[in-house]
């Protein structure tokens, strides 16, 4: 039996698109995790074949156990949320994902234009890893146990990113 997003999209996410959209994509992952670099290309190439038909949400799901900076840089990505560069550094992180780092990440927020200060004194932010957290626990709740995982209009998909790709290819 297949899972649903027990969380539903809501203000506290991070969406590109509309959420009127035909197709409501939610994808679960980490920032240091390669089958998520994987799935980060093949998502922009969805997106550009469903243009306003689809809408996406990114949550963390930060796997620590395995992945040191990835709790990190899901924070640094809300930081930098605060000053409308959300997308900026989520992007930033996966094309540069061999450079993930406590140093790498300012280096990042460096190059998206980040207010040095605010981002040094935000990435402290204990709201920003509650959002992170809170994130993790959705996912949890919605069976969500590897990244990346993926919710179609609310149902998980069981597949990787490849398998996204051709379903919605078909199906849409």
């Amino acid at each position: 039996m297949s899972s649903v997003l027990r969380i539903a999209v809501n203000s506290n996410d991070h969406v590109q698109g509309d959420l009127s959209a035909e197709i409501v994509l939610v994808e679960y992952g980490d920032y240091q995790c390669p089958h998520c670099r994987n799935a980060y290309g093949i998502i922009k190439q969805i997106q550009k074949e469903f243009g306003e038909r689809l809408a996406y949400i990114f949550r963390h799901f930060p796997v620590t156990e395995s992945h040191f900076y990835a709790r990190q840089a899901a924070i640094a990505t809300e930081a930098a949320g605060l000053q409308d560069k959300y997308w900026d550094m989520h992007d930033m992180i996966y094309e540069h994902q061999e450079k993930l780092s406590t140093a790498g990440l300012v280096d990042f927020a460096k190059k998206i234009g980040l207010d040095m200060k605010r981002f040094k004194r935000d990435i402290k932010d204990e709201n920003l890893e509650l959002k992170v957290d809170n994130d993790f626990e959705g996912g949890a709740r919605s069976g969500v146990n590897f990244t990346p995982t993926f919710f179609i209009n609310g149902a998980r998909f069981e597949g990787g990113a490849k398998d996204l790709q051709d379903y919605l290819l078909q199906k849409l």
